[in-house]
Parts: structure tokens; C-alpha cells; sequence
């Protein structure tokens, strides 16, 4: 192979393995909310690596951080501890209900370490027998064969089986479902994971009288609350994490995404009476607490954890939110406009139906970065720093694809 030509998108289809699909254009550099391309075309960036870039692209704070870390210390393996990973956990139990913090590289990741926590836990406190993990359906906790099991969405754990046991699923905001499966597995149940909005699958808040009879039950049954706050924590919904305003309070939450802003680094949080029962060699990670990745992580924290930036992701959202509901009243696309904080899903209408992956495409070619989540929903994650002449400019560019996905044949 030459090694010198030219890299294009077209090297993707020659080389790599086939379990994407990404867009014909290929970024090369970013700032704020903005990315351009090999031919330097700008777009507005609305998706933010899904959800990842919390401080967008190259911010002055992060590129600083990992400047200054990179000429002290990259890597030194948990035989070792060191100090931005112990300032950033630190950071995590002064401002949550933590006491304990456990590092890691994604939020599959954190979401393996909290469901095998869980069960150790129970294992040890209990028994063997009290495993029983529950989970919703069209959930999303990570890749792993643990957590696309717990997620309960077929079409990522079909094909590798035998899955792990002890896993059972009911719809999402159905307190009755919940409530009969509680009374079912009664003292067998280990933990219940929960997104407090479901991401992947449609962008769903959970609703309080769900949330609120989640923790109940868990409490009643001895049972751990693992929130799954990947996609919704570090300031996503206009909070910390989203257990903030809801009035719930996990046993163990999960983070990743924008806690490293880009920055490849999890997150597991939990108390001192749950985590004492993973005791040295209990569970691992090679890069967990990286110092790279935990320096830029005290970045984003430093960024995001202030009252003034938190309230500016809200009056982000209720711009985003008016803007879109005016390009609806001009070119027609969606029934409904769900989520928080700059984490929305529009909902399409019957004449747009199963044609998201066509709008991600159409504002693409507009020069808009957007997602779907299902074939029926379009998912709009900037980056919580965007600014608003890049909101109002990045719906104009979506309005525009709109019309012209409306002058072609699905």
C-alpha cells in the first residue's frame, strides 16, 4: 500500500473494519462549535461527537491542560496513582453525593464496573442468589456483551450469545411493569441501571412519578439505583449530572462523554459502604486515571461546574428550542420536541417517518452535523458552549436541508 497518497474517506471502505458508516467527508480541524473539512468547508456542529464535546473543539482551557500534562507525565498504570486523577476525584465526591470515584476509559466501561459492582456487592452482603439485575427496554449502557445485555435493545446483543443471565427489561416510564417486575423478583434483585433520558433510542426523559418509584423500590427491596449518566452528566441538561433536579439520588452513577470533553475517560461513583467490596484485584483497567485524561478532565470540570455556565446551557436550550419550533412552522418536519438542557430529540411527523439517517445526510450537505437516534427521531447535542450566532446559523442550515429532502423522492 502507499503510504504517501492522499488519505480520503474512500481509504475508510479499503481499510477498515466495516462497523460503520460515517459521513463522505472528513473532518480535519475544529474550533468552538465549528469543524471543517478536507476541502475547508465549514459546518456547525450540533453533535458534538455524539454528546462527547462538552467544551466543543480545541478549547483554550482543555488544549492548556493537556499541554502542560503531556511534558510532566502520560502514563503510569494503576500500580500507581497520581495527581490529576486524585484532584479530579476529589472534584467528583466535593460535588456529588459520592464518596468514591473509580476511573476508567468510556461509559461502557463504567457501566461494566457498576454492574459488576452491583453484583459483588449483593454477592457479598447477601448471597449468590441475589443477581437479578433490572434494566428498560430500547435502554443503551455500552458495547460490552454485560452492557448491550442490559441495554435490551436485540439488534446490538443478537449474534453473540450466550449472553449473561440474570437481566430483565420493562418499558420505560411504566410505573405498573416496574412494579409487577419488582413483586416478581422481590429479594432476588441486585441493582436496577436507568437513563434518566434514554439517548440512543429516542430521547425520552424519564418521568418523576418513574424516577421516583425507581429509588422506592430499590430502597424496599435492598436493591442498588445504578443512573446511567454517560449521555445526560457534566452539565448536559442544565445540571451537573440530572439526578441534581430530579430529586433522586443513585447508590452508583456513571459518567463519560463530556467528562473528558473528547478526552477518552469514565467514570463510576459511587458510596464508601459499596465500594469497599472492590478490594485490590477485584476489577481493573490499564489506562484508568490516565493523567493525560484525567488533567483534561479537571479542565471540562473547572469549565462546567459553575452556576452562571450551567444557566447558560438553559438559555441555550430555550433558544434551540424556539428556533427549531420555528423552522417547523416554515418547513414542517416533526410532532414533538423532547429532552433537556442541549440534549433534544425531534420526533418526525408521518411524512418524515423512518427518514432520519436521509435528515442527518440532507444537513450534512448543508453544512450541519446532527444525529439520529432511531429511524424516527433527529438528535440535536451541540456543544454546551455554542455560541448563539452558531444556533441560529446551524438551523438555518437545517431548514435549508429540510427543503431540499422535500424536493426528493424517499
Amino acid at each position: 500500500m502507499n503510504t504517501t497518497a492522499p488519505i480520503t474517506r474512500t481509504l475508510f471502505d479499503d481499510i477498515m473494519v466495516p462497523c460503520f458508516s460515517p459521513a463522505p467527508f472528513v473532518p480535519v480541524r475544529g474550533s468552538g462549535a465549528r469543524v471543517w473539512d478536507q476541502e475547508d468547508r465549514m459546518y456547525i456542529d450540533f453533535a458534538a461527537g455524539v454528546a462527547t464535546n462538552a467544551l466543543g473543539h480545541c478549547h483554550p482551557a482543555m488544549t492548556a491542560a493537556l499541554e502542560a500534562q503531556s511534558r510532566k507525565l502520560w502514563h503510569v498504570s494503576n500500580w500507581l496513582t497520581n495527581e490529576p486523577a486524585l484532584r479530579l476525584a476529589q472534584r467528583l465526591v466535593e460535588n456529588t453525593f459520592a464518596e468514591r470515584v473509580f476511573f476508567c476509559n468510556s461509559g461502557a466501561e463504567a457501566n461494566e464496573a457498576a454492574l459488576k459492582l452491583a453484583r459483588r456487592y449483593a454477592n457479598d452482603t447477601v448471597g449468590p442468589q441475589k443477581m437479578q439485575i433490572i434494566s428498560t427496554s430500547d435502554a443503551f449502557h455500552g458495547r460490552t456483551l454485560f452492557t448491550v445485555t442490559a441495554g435490551g435493545q436485540p439488534k446490538y446483543s443478537s449474534g453473540f450469545g450466550p449472553v449473561p443471565e440474570g437481566i430483565t427489561h420493562v418499558p420505560y416510564n411504566d410505573v405498573a411493569a416496574l412494579q409487577d417486575v419488582f413483586d416478581e423478583h422481590g429479594d432476588n434483585i441486585c441493582a436496577m441501571i436507568l437513563e434518566p433520558i434514554q439517548g440512543e433510542s429516542g430521547v425520552i426523559p424519564a418521568t418523576e412519578d418513574f424516577l421516583h418509584m425507581v429509588r422506592h423500590l430499590c430502597w424496599w427491596h435492598k436493591a442498588l439505583l445504578i443512573l446511567d449518566e454517560v449521555q445526560t452528566g457534566m452539565g448536559r441538561t442544565g445540571a451537573l449530572f440530572s439526578y441534581m433536579e430530579k430529586g433522586v439520588t443513585p447508590d452508583i452513577l456513571t459518567s463519560a462523554k463530556g467528562l473528558g470533553g473528547g478526552f477518552p475517560l469514565g467514570a463510576m461513583l459511587t458510596t464508601n459502604e459499596i465500594a469497599r467490596v472492590f478490594t485490590p484485584g477485584v476489577h481493573g483497567t490499564t489506562y484508568g486515571g490516565n493523567p493525560l485524561a484525567c488533567a483534561v478532565g479537571e479542565a471540562v470540570f473547572d469549565v462546567i461546574n459553575k452556576p452562571e455556565f450551567l444557566e447558560s446551557i438553559k438559555t441555550r436550550h430555550r433558544l434551540l428550542m424556539a428556533g427549531l419550533k420555528t423552522v417547523h412552522h416554515r418547513q414542517p418536519f416533526c410532532k414533538e420536541i423532547r429532552g433537556e438542557g442541549l440534549l433534544l430529540g425531534c420526533e418526525l411527523d408521518d411524512s418524515l417517518k423512518g427518514r432520519a439517517l436521509d435528515i442527518v445526510a440532507a444537513a450534512g450537505k448543508a453544512g450541519l452535523l446532527v444525529l439520529a437516534a432511531g429511524p424516527n427521531v433527529v438528535r440535536l447535542v451541540p456543544p454546551l458552549i455554542i455560541p448563539e450566532e452558531d444556533i441560529r446559523e446551524g438551523l438555518a442550515r437545517l431548514e435549508t436541508a429540510l427543503e431540499n429532502l422535500s424536493t426528493q423522492q424517499p
